[in-house]
């Protein structure tokens, strides 16, 4: 039995972007100081996953000790950054109906752009410890590591990414995990600073209490926008009805809507 439902919320623009990620945070210098303890290599429940066998992965995390003063420059990022994107590409699936055979990387990434790539997950861990006091901790990149290598659905890509890293678990922890680690605790912090979004928050609420209901919202200064939602617990791929066959509409099953609505009557009063 397929229920159908539509609500439309209504939302201030100037709220929602108080949420995302800013682009412009403070440039700061690629120097960044290094964890002073190398991680380990994760040990997957299936070893021949990664071409290591428990005897190999024992060894390369007593190598790993060994070497606790390692550091890599930031020539050594680029390029092991330019080997990452070598696997990727390689496994990137060039579709027939494109003119011509699959060019190589360097046609369609820049030496500038895979230098970029360095620069910001650098600047994103230096911003961390200088705004928010939390340097990225080797704890942090060992359970980075270790949450990648038991969360792929490609271990064959993960095992070639481990290879072009040298097998190395320093390098893996600082080229492979430490940008996706970066990015997601500074987008976090950022998103709940007050230090950023609170004078906008106060703005948005003390305009909400005058303009407290969804009529009245157009009157606020903020851009105004409306959403609609689909409720369907169909399984199947059946489009929308032509009312509701737009770039707002949102088709949600009942867990879905339910959580939904509730966060929107929280966050109302209603």
């Amino acid at each position: 039995m397929k229920a159908k439902s539509k609500i439309s919320a209504y939302i201030l623009r100037s709220s929602a972007a108080a949420l995302l990620f800013s682009c412009a945070i403070v440039a700061l210098s690629s120097a960044i100081s290094l964890p002073n303890r190398s991680p380990k290599v994760p040990a997957p429940q299936n070893n021949t996953a990664f071409g290591v066998n428990a005897r190999d992965s024992a060894a390369s995390v007593a190598a790993s000790a060994i070497r606790s003063k390692q550091t890599l420059t930031f020539a050594d990022r680029v390029a092991y950054q330019r080997a990452i994107e070598e696997v990727y590409w390689r496994h990137r699936i060039w579709p027939a109906a494109n003119a011509g055979a699959k060019p190589p990387l360097d046609r369609v990434m820049s030496h500038e752009a895979i230098e970029k790539k360095v620069e910001d997950y650098l600047r994103n861990s230096q911003a961390l410890e200088d705004y928010w006091q939390r340097p990225i901790t080797p704890d942090q990149l060992q359970a980075e590591t270790e949450r990648i290598a038991s969360h792929t659905k490609q271990p064959g890509v993960l095992r070639e990414l481990f290879a072009v890293l040298g097998n190395d678990p320093f390098v893996i922890a600082e080229c492979l995990a430490r940008p996706v680690l970066a990015e997601h605790v500074i987008t976090e912090l950022y998103a709940h600073d007050q230090r950023f979004h609170g004078e906008l928050k106060r703005r948005v609420q003390a305009e909400l209490k005058v303009h407290g209901n969804v009529r009245r919202m157009k009157q606020t200064s903020g851009m105004y926008t409306e959403m609609e939602w689909l409720k369907s617990d169909s399984t199947k791929g059946d489009s929308a009805p032509a009312s509701t066959k737009s770039a707002q509409a949102v088709k949600m099953n009942s867990s879905e809507w339910q959580e939904s609505v509730a966060k929107l009557a929280a966050q109302f009063g209603s």
